[in-house]
């Protein structure tokens, strides 16, 4: 039974991108629906101080472009005429993973190149156009409301900056507050256990920089050179609005941070397995100075094991899961899961809390999987290392000589990777025959720079 266009009020508490998407998806289902966030919110497209992470180079994920698109028709075309660019995940970049290049063939994964500040500013633009939904910056959460046995959250409390507390009242609030948020707190206030953590520190530094863009000064519109054990620091170059790239560096492991002057930050990437990069930043101009973040700690909060749950509350995106960034899982896993809230209110609100977190557990445990199993390569991560994981990373390892060789096994991973096709995918037949057959053992392929590639059509049978 759909709820759409049914009475209640709703709140969210965090206006980033997972909290926007959440608030587009319940203006389907609730009358008024507010957004509250602590930052004065820019009005023009800017990095901002509750999203330190913004400055640096940001992945959306074929899976997320898609949702984006479903939420908001128009956003591709949109954005491409504010400067970013629409690509083939597979043949427009430069993929180098363990030192194996991916061979670039049109894989019809789309991927958008766009920065974080672009695309949150634009989808805030979106949601400020809903009539039923208001957004105000400059207010800070500072607990929930809750009926006499708690056993149902009824509305939020909230501080403006420079005024007092007020009560809000909503028939459901979310907690969209990201990796810092309180949600375990005021839950515990309320009487509730919090929720198991599941917790990893990948150990990893980055440096981002940006770069003039010009045309023809790269046969790539991204380039990600993966970290490996062998070969603990790694590279992305992102294409973005303005006319720039947006240039990251990642070391894992102690001594492996990238340097923050900026003949020790171009001297880093000439370390990358990869000479394009280097060649890149070598030619290119700086439009300011490298900057500095260390990764945190990875976190998921295990919601859905909770046998005692409040009505009336959810949280959604860096709240329930806070991903490792360098893998750049976090907005496509806050957009599926807007999703998979949309289709729970489709079905009522009955133990909407329950059947919310269970869903949103699903979409969260590949991407967790893949993100922490790729840690727990590194002997400096700290982690318990199953059988079950110890096999998946051997057999990816095994997977990235394969796709070095072979397009079709490289647009698999590729397809996983960015959420389009479950993990399974990786042990079909075809797929695991082209890995057996080659090998463990081969040279890196990602020495010699690669002419650019023709578009061909890559057929997956």
């Amino acid at each position: 039974m759909s709820t759409t266009n049914e009475t209640g009020q709703a709140i969210v508490l965090g206006a980033s991108i997972g909290g926007l998407l959440a608030a587009r998806v319940l203006s389907e289902s609730y009358t008024k629906v507010t957004v509250f966030d602590r930052d004065e919110l820019p009005a023009e497209v800017a990095d901002r101080k509750g999203v330190p992470q913004s400055e640096h180079s940001h992945g959306l994920l074929a899976r997320g472009r898609q949702v984006l698109e479903e939420l908001f028709p128009g956003l591709t075309a949109d954005l491409t005429g504010q400067g970013a660019l629409a690509i083939d995940i597979q043949r427009d970049c430069l993929w180098v993973n363990d030192g194996h290049r991916i061979p670039r063939v049109a894989s019809g994964l789309q991927g958008l190149c766009v920065s974080r500040r672009a695309l949150e500013g634009y989808v805030r633009d979106r949601v400020r156009t809903l009539p039923n939904v208001e957004i105000h910056d400059g207010c800070e959460a500072f607990g929930l409301l809750a009926d006499a046995d708690g056993g149902t959250v009824t509305g939020a409390r909230i501080l403006p900056r420079g005024g007092e507390e007020q009560h809000h009242d909503a028939d459901l609030v979310v907690d969209a507050t990201g990796r810092g948020n309180r949600g375990p707190t005021w839950l515990a206030e309320l009487g509730y256990q919090p929720a198991v953590e599941d917790r990893v520190d990948p150990g990893t530094v980055y440096v981002s920089r940006d770069y003039r863009r010009t045309p023809g000064d790269a046969g790539f519109a991204a380039f990600i050179s993966s970290p490996s054990p062998a070969a603990p620091y790694g590279g992305v170059a992102i294409s973005a609005e303005g006319d720039r790239w947006m240039v990251t560096l990642l070391g894992v492991g102690p001594g492996q941070a990238p340097p923050v002057d900026p003949d020790g930050f171009l001297a880093f990437a000439g370390r990358l397995p990869a000479p394009e990069l280097h060649a890149l930043l070598s030619r290119a101009e700086p439009l300011g100075p490298p900057k500095r973040m260390r990764l945190p700690t990875s976190v998921r909060r295990r919601y859905e094991h909770l046998a005692r749950l409040p009505e009336g509350f959810i949280a959604v995106a860096d709240a329930v899961c806070s991903f490792n960034p360098a893998y750049g899982q976090g907005m496509t896993v806050a957009a599926v899961e807007a999703m998979v809230l949309r289709d729970c209110l489709r079905q009522g609100r009955r133990e909407l809390p329950r059947r919310f977190f269970a869903g949103a557990a699903k979409v969260v445990d590949v991407p967790w999987d893949m993100a922490v199993g790729a840690d727990l390569r590194y002997p400096t991560v700290v982690g318990p290392r199953s059988r079950r994981t110890r096999f998946l990373n051997g057999y990816v390892a095994r997977l990235h000589v394969a796709a070095a060789r072979h397009a079709v096994v490289g647009r698999r991973f590729l397809s996983v990777a960015n959420l389009m096709t479950p993990p399974p995918g990786l042990f079909a037949p075809g797929i695991v025959a082209r890995v057996l057959w080659s090998g463990g053992r081969t040279v890196p392929t990602a020495a010699h720079p690669e002419s650019t590639p023709q578009a061909e059509e890559l057929v997956v049978r």
